[in-house]
């Protein structure tokens, strides 16, 4: 690779390796998501509750910051809808205060500060204890609020001291006055949903967001409907992005500082799943702790020229990457398209009417609730934990008045449900069985209803302190079911002390009741564990027998020990139990074939 020592600045690497006939096909892709990007941003900037500006601003610095350092060639990040809605909701209770932007600007670093952290700490693992169902519920919730949100522009209906009103406040006194409805408005805004859903029918390629907007300014000039109370987005400034000083508060820190974490975490989730889902395309490798690092730098970076925090957009990376872009030039150069937009069209932003961006953002989120995910999750079981942790968080985004809160929450169920999954011991209950060319099969069964000679138990998955009392209680309830018990180790991934300590009171209460205990299949790294703890002395070292390479040569040998324990070569043939028939008829099939000494038997 070319200069692997810059592997932390990816974009060297791609400067370094890049060909002349990559521009055109990065060009076209950055132009289209430019056309896209444009009215997305403004819009999203109204979900956050700042003027469309800064949405602008985002799309230009956090997307080419982004792009030059994170993993992913095609990821195209900037202002996001579940993204502004955090923003919206960690800032409500200061909307309207003079240094609320300065605390919007401080809030961004403090975020991309965070991821920048968690990447350096290399916590990209940890990103999957936020489940995908977490993720569904909750952009599902929050497409709710977003459109409830909206109704109040795209209806043109004044809402005084909206500010610190939840969004189910704000929509109650909607649907309480909606004969202050304007109804230019509500025409314009609808008109734009109808474009952008007839353009998508067309052709998925056609901006229909932008043409859903162009076209409604048209008859605001032709009208006048601006002076029929229609409102205008208003001025633009026609400049770049202005570097503006962070204004460092301690105090202000502190109170950010919980709905910072919830954005830094959904922000990592987002853009990790989208590098992830066109990554299964086209077959980059993805590292996620980079993608951290380039999301924080982002943030970090934005937030010096009036940015507010971003992540990746599925909507305009699967754009990118679709649109035929190579590399990560071309999100650098969507950037570039969009701040020469700002710099020389402005002025004619103006014109856009307020309820044509409501327009588009109530396709944003009627599109934001996946319905055949979420009919996906439910079809699997609706009281299992994917299914539980999804309406519970889609709900607590719903309801609850800090979305902050309802993302902790959805996380916190989905462990607490995890755990719960997790805290069983996985066991089957097999019987040896004549199969029909005299070999000796195993059958599962559900229950033991008569006392057996001989129970084999086989234990899987990892035995750790967490599931050590069901294992406990499993095993207690079969103490009195056998005279022979053979425990099959060999699909054990990993077993702890308090686990070993449940298997220690079962052989002991086993001798006690006059039965012996056997382990086979016993892999090799426990052996150790098993002599430390103790077990190898309870049990006896001839009743424990190591994984082999054979299949069932462990458990071959185990049961040949059973035979020896049950005495069935001193019993008549009067007296042979089942059990002893069965295990003679074995030992005759393998006439012939060598003896494997315990020591060197393999599972």
């Amino acid at each position: 690779m070319y200069l692997t020592r810059f592997k932390y600045i990816p974009l060297i690497g791609t400067i370094g390796n890049y060909k002349k006939e990559y521009f055109s096909k990065d060009l076209i892709a950055a132009l289209t998501v430019a056309v896209v990007v444009i009215p997305q941003s403004m819009a999203y900037a109204l979900i956050a509750g700042v003027n469309p500006v800064y949405g602008l601003y985002t799309a230009i610095v956090s997307t080419m910051i982004a792009s030059a350092f994170g993993s992913s060639n095609h990821i195209i990040a900037g202002p996001t809808n579940a993204i502004a809605l955090l923003v919206a909701s960690s800032l409500g209770s200061y909307m309207g205060q003079d240094n609320v932007y300065s605390m919007l600007f401080l809030m961004t670093f403090m975020v991309g500060v965070l991821q920048i952290l968690f990447g350096v700490i290399k916590l990209g693992k940890v990103i999957n204890f936020v489940s995908h169902s977490v993720v569904i519920g909750f952009t599902a919730g929050a497409g709710v609020l977003i459109g409830l949100g909206q109704l109040s522009t795209l209806l043109s209906i004044s809402i005084k001291d909206s500010s610190h009103m939840s969004t189910m406040q704000k929509f109650y006194y909607v649907m309480t006055h909606l004969n202050e409805t304007n109804y230019y408005a509500l025409g314009l805004g609808v008109m734009t949903m109808a474009i952008i859903i007839t353009c998508k029918k067309i052709n998925n390629k056609l901006p229909g967001a932008l043409i859903g907007i162009i076209i409604p300014i048209i008859f605001i000039v032709m009208f006048s409907l601006d002076q029929k109370g229609v409102k205008l987005t208003g001025f633009i400034p026609s400049s770049l992005p202005p570097f503006k000083m962070i204004q460092f508060d301690v105090s202000v820190m502190q109170n950010l500082f919980g709905g910072a974490i919830a954005i830094a975490i959904i922000g990592l989730v987002e853009a990790i799943a989208i590098a992830k889902s066109i990554a299964t395309t086209s077959r980059q490798k993805i590292d996620a702790n980079q993608e951290f690092i380039a999301q924080g730098l982002a943030n970090a970076g934005a937030s010096f020229f009036q940015c507010f925090a971003g992540s990746g957009s599925f909507t305009r990376s699967a754009i990118n990457y679709q649109s035929g872009a190579v590399t990560r030039i071309a999100g650098i150069l969507s950037g570039v398209i969009v701040a020469l937009v700002l710099l020389f069209f402005a002025p004619y932003a103006k014109y856009i009417p307020n309820p044509c961006l409501a327009g588009v953002i109530l396709v944003i989120a009627y599109n934001m609730v996946d319905k055949k995910e979420i009919m996906h999750i439910v079809k699997a079981g609706k009281f299992k934990s994917d299914s539980l942790a999804m309406w519970a968080t889609c709900i607590a985004t719903i309801v609850m008045p800090h979305l902050d809160v309802a993302i902790y929450t959805g996380i916190a169920l989905s462990i607490a449900l995890y755990l719960k999954d997790t805290n069983k011991a996985p066991m089957k209950l097999l019987l040896p069985s004549q199969g029909n060319n005299g070999q000796i099969i195993e059958k599962e069964v559900r229950s033991i209803k008569q006392k057996l000679d001989i129970l084999i138990v086989q234990l899987e998955g990892n035995l750790f302190f967490g599931s050590a009392e069901d294992l406990q209680n499993k095993l207690d309830d079969l103490v009195d079911k056998s005279k022979v018990f053979i425990l099959r180790m060999k699909y054990v991934a990993t077993i702890d002390l308090t686990a070993l300590g449940a298997l220690k009171v079962f052989i002991r209460t086993v001798k006690e009741s006059g039965g012996i205990v056997i382990f086979s299949g016993v892999k090799s790294e426990f052996n150790t564990l098993l002599s430390n703890s103790h077990v190898t002395s309870d049990i006896g070292e001839e009743n424990i027998f190591m994984s082999e390479n054979e299949i069932f040569a462990s458990s071959t040998n185990a049961l040949e020990r059973a035979r020896n324990v049950l005495g069935c070569e001193v019993m008549g043939n009067d007296e042979k139990s089942a059990a002893c028939i069965l295990l003679e008829s074995e030992t005759t099939s393998n006439l012939g074939t060598s003896v494997k000494s315990k020591s060197t038997a393999s599972f």
